[in-house]
């Protein structure tokens, strides 16, 4: 059950959204060190990717397709 009690929300489109916002918004407070930078770069790529793949897979034109977008997003997000 979600909040008051209502079902629970999947609206994934707008919790990857917010997922990838967050990270952005958290990377904004690390050091920019010589070591950081590419991590950075990569950990921002990797949490924008997940939203980027999970509207890919409601597009999709197959199940097959969809399939592997949905576990591109699950790896993203790992």
């Amino acid at each position: 059950m979600g909040e008051l009690g209502g079902p629970r929300r999947y609206d994934l489109e707008e919790r990857t959204f917010n997922f990838a916002r967050d990270v952005i918004n958290f990377i904004g407070l690390l050091p920019r060190t010589p070591a950081n930078i590419e991590i950075i770069k990569q950990v921002v790529r990797s949490s924008a990717s997940v939203g980027a793949n999970y509207i890919e897979a409601g597009e999709a034109l197959s199940r097959k397709e969809m399939a592997l977008r949905l576990k591109i997003c699950r790896k993203e997000a790992k």
